[in-house]
């Protein structure tokens, strides 16, 4: 019976660890979204500015606000580059914390095949036992009648 108990205790632990990497992969796609979110409305800013800055030069600007807007729209791309490697950082610590997930679950399903198999290991040895008792009793029944 202490095997079994000590594998219910290490099947609650890896099921523990399971949830705990399950929380911490959601985190991390909720922050990656989050990344991508920020992305996408600095991608939408600069075509909008950029935007702006196509109709400024057709419409005539100066060479100061040419500059200018030259000058923003390398910061943009900048901030830009900038917010894609946060992105891709964010989805490689998605990829990481998905294969902790992973790792942990395999090994809560191992630990709770090793406990099936015990459990018909013992089921087995119980069946053997009650049939030893049914063929002795069987047996002596038959001996009784004589």
């Amino acid at each position: 019976m202490a095997k079994s108990s000590a594998l219910d205790i290490l099947i609650d632990l890896a099921s523990t660890q399971s949830d705990e990497a399950a929380k911490r992969l959601g985190v991390a796609v909720r922050a990656c979204e989050d990344t991508e979110q920020k992305l996408a409305m600095l991608l939408q800013y600069r075509d909008d500015y950029e935007a702006r800055f196509r109709a400024g030069v057709a419409n005539g600007i100066s060479m100061a606000g040419y500059r200018n807007f030259q000058q923003f729209l390398e910061k943009l791309d900048a901030a830009i580059a900038g917010q894609q490697r946060i992105v891709d950082t964010a989805k490689r610590r998605i990829d990481a914390e998905r294969g902790n997930w992973q790792s942990c679950e395999r090994q809560r399903l191992s630990y709770g095949t090793l406990a099936t198999r015990a459990q018909q290991v013992e089921q087995r040895k119980e069946n053997k036992r009650d049939q030893k008792m049914m063929d002795e009793y069987a047996t002596r029944l038959a001996n009784y009648k004589r």
